[in-house]
Order: C-alpha cells, then structure tokens, then sequence
C-alpha cells in the first residue's frame, strides 16, 4: 500500500476526522468511568486477596495446578515461535498491525500465566499439608508482629497483586483476540480474497492459534469474566489507533488497514463499525466463560470449584 500525504494539516482537519475522533475517544470515557465506579483498586488489598489463587488454580477441583502450568509454557513456546516466524518472514512492518499488537499480548499472557502458574505450584506444595484457605489467611492477621510474619505478608500481597493484574490482562486480552480474528476473518479476508490475496500458513496461525490457545487456557483456569472489564479492551484498541493517528500525523507511511485512512469515503462509518464489535467480542467470550462454569457446575458438580 502507497503512503499517504497523512502529514499534512488539511488531512486532519475534517469532519470524518471529528466523528472518527468521536467514535475512539467516547469509548475512552466510557471506559474511564466504568473502571473508577466498578474496579476494586480502591478496596487494594482485600479485593486481591479474594481472588490470589484464581490467577494458577484449575477450575476442576483435584486437577493440580502444574497440569495448567504446563499448558500455559506449551501455549507460550507455541506462540513465540509463531510471533518470531512471523516477523523474521515479513518484517518488522508488522507492528504496524493490530494482529500483531494482539499476538504480543496473548504471548505475554501465557508467559506471565506460567510465571503465576509456577508460583502456585509452589505454594500447593507448601501448603499440601495445611491447606490452602488456612495458608493464605492466617498470615494475614495482626496477632503476629514479627519480622518472618511480616515479610510473609508482604509476599503474599505483592502475589495476589499480581494475579489481581493477571486477570485484568486475561480479559483485554480475550476480547483482542475475538476482535482481530473475527474482523480479519469476516471482514478482511473475505474482500482480499477477490482480489487475489494469497493465504499464507503464517497468517492462519497468528489469525487463530491465539483464538484456540486462549479457549484451551479458558476452561482449565478458574479466571472470572466480569462485563464491565470491556474498559482495559477499549483502552488497548484506542491506544493502537491513537499510536496510528501520531504516527502518520508526522510520518507519510501507509495504513495497515484501508478502513483507519481518514481519507476514505466511509471511514467514519468503519470506525464506528469496529468500535460497536468490541462489545458482541467481549460479549461472547464472556458467554464461553459462563457456559463452562454452567456446565462444570450442572454436569460436573463434585469437579467443580
């Protein structure tokens, strides 16, 4: 694709770029709001606590957690190597695409879910014995002030904190990977197709490994999925158009996609089109999370947490 005279003020100056700027900064604000009204930061700690071993413990009870462990180093290796492959074949270009901004993300969920999934296989171990209800909440206490006792605390909030962001990361990451495979998929691949474009292997993988990957990692952790956490996935799609927006403000570069150039006939109508999906994606995804605890919980009641 040819660059553009995206550098000049007359590109900017438009009424497609005001609606576009509409369609990108209200879900910005919306997001904002949800997060300061629904979001525990505020509760800090006990809001953490609650949910620490959620981050590393399988959703089927008796499952130890090396067995998710051991999907999620799989899962990481796997798209390392598609991430790697991909760039080394086409070029670091690729960073200019939102496919690639959603691989890197998946990537590093697995990576930080098998850093999380270790540490819960040690603390399975430590507490075999005593429990793990028992483990995590007696230390937190005030009846002992010691210096060990303290430090206890210490690490054991600074995990839970940890796992408090995993989940955070889990769900943005849910809903980018629904949005870029189903728009390349139904929206992207269909229209190149008839004009003769070539379906490489690498471009299926990186369109649908992710997808499988995070669906396998879905029904065996005990991760919650709630709706109002639509907000982190509305913040990392405005923070990929708005580095696109800066970027061809001062360089002339080509567009990733033709429906982010301001300068097509309908690219308000795209912009809208893409930031309405957001929500049937996260939607969705959130109803797999539901359906695989309705079926644990209905089917499966002495297996499930």
């Amino acid at each position: 694709m040819e660059p553009n005279d995206t550098t000049t003020l007359t590109y900017w100056l438009t009424w497609k770029f005001l609606l576009c700027f509409i369609w990108v900064f209200t879900p910005i604000v919306i997001a904002s709001y949800l997060i300061s009204k629904y979001e525990a930061f505020r509760k800090q700690q006990r809001a953490w606590l609650l949910y620490d071993y959620e981050a590393w413990m399988p959703s089927i009870k008796g499952l130890h957690p090396i067995w998710l462990l051991a999907f999620r180093i799989v899962a990481f290796r796997l798209l390392l190597a598609a991430a790697v492959a991909d760039v080394t074949t086409h070029g670091t270009d690729l960073f200019f695409y939102y496919t690639q901004w959603t691989l890197c993300l998946v990537t590093f969920y697995f990576a930080f879910g098998s850093l999380l999934s270790a540490y819960g296989c040690y603390r399975q171990h430590k507490t075999c014995d005593v429990g793990l209800d028992q483990e995590y909440y007696l230390p937190l206490t005030n009846e002992n002030n010691t210096a060990s006792q303290q430090a206890k605390n210490h690490f054991l909030l600074t995990a839970a904190f940890w796992g408090y962001v995993f989940q955070i990361i889990f769900q943005m990451t849910a809903g980018a990977v629904m949005l870029t495979d189903s728009v390349y998929w139904i929206v992207i691949f269909p229209f190149y197709t008839i004009v003769g474009y070539e379906l490489g292997f690498l471009t299926v993988v990186v369109h649908s490994l992710n997808l499988v990957l995070l669906l396998g990692d879905t029904s065996l952790n005990s991760l919650r999925f709630p709706w109002f956490r639509i907000s982190y996935f509305f913040l990392f799609t405005a923070f990929y158009v708005l580095f696109e927006w800066i970027l061809h403000a001062f360089v002339a570069t080509w567009w990733p996609y033709p429906f982010l150039d301001l300068s097509v006939e309908y690219a308000p109508l795209w912009y809208l089109v893409v930031a309405v999906l957001h929500v049937p994606c996260y939607t969705l995804f959130m109803l797999i999370v539901k359906f695989k605890y309705h079926i644990l919980a209905r089917w499966f009641p002495q297996l499930s947490r």
